[in-house]
């Protein structure tokens, strides 16, 4: 059996809409968790610990970012003592360990819209179709990891935190959606109307 792949027939504007409205609303449910707790948490303390706090939008994107199992940089110094650390609020003392499941199953729905939308009925077209989510999910997840920053210096004390880079592009931007984004394809090719 063989399968072929039309590249000029390809749903590209369904699949950036697809990946962008996963990729936010992940953002916008982290956000619904996270605000919901934060003064209770321990992101919540560290934030508090903060002249100003931090901006909450920063620390949902580390929680965001924690639920693609990407770490968060943590950086402490006061009078030249002090490093860095990296952690993850989710799971653990921190906020509920199905936030992991946030983007999985987001981007597993956004492959399986996109086939859907394309009547996909070959697993490989599928798999294709699926992985269009990538492209605005990986520019939103660099986006995020460069803006997702908090850095506050006064008395000789300073302290940052921001998304490790490099994890934050490829796991979050690129593998995340290229797997569950590929699922949703091939799931949508294998359950939809015409499949056997």
């Amino acid at each position: 059996m063989s399968s072929s792949v039309d590249f000029d027939d390809l749903p590209l504007v369904e699949g950036f809409v697809a990946g962008a409205a996963a990729w936010v609303v992940g953002y916008v449910l982290t956000a619904v968790v996270v605000l919901a707790r934060l003064e209770n948490s321990e992101l919540g303390e560290l934030s508090n610990g903060v002249d100003g706090g931090g901006s909450s939008i920063d620390l949902v994107g580390w929680v965001f970012f924690n639920g693609h199992f990407v770490e968060t940089v943590v950086e402490a110094d006061f009078l030249g003592f002090g490093g860095s650390s990296t952690t993850s609020f989710v799971g653990g003392d921190g906020f509920t360990p199905l936030l992991y499941l946030v983007p999985v199953a987001l981007l597993v729905g956004s492959g399986l819209a996109v086939g859907r939308s394309r009547g996909v009925t070959d697993t490989t077209e599928g798999a294709v179709t699926g992985v269009l989510v990538v492209p605005p999910y990986l520019a939103l997840s660099a986006i995020g990891a460069v803006l997702f920053r908090v850095s506050n210096e006064a008395l000789g004390a300073s302290f940052g935190g921001r998304p490790e880079l490099l994890p934050a592009v490829l796991l979050a931007g690129v593998v995340f959606p290229s797997v569950f984004g590929a699922l949703g394809g091939i799931i949508a090719a294998n359950t939809g109307p015409g499949s056997e």
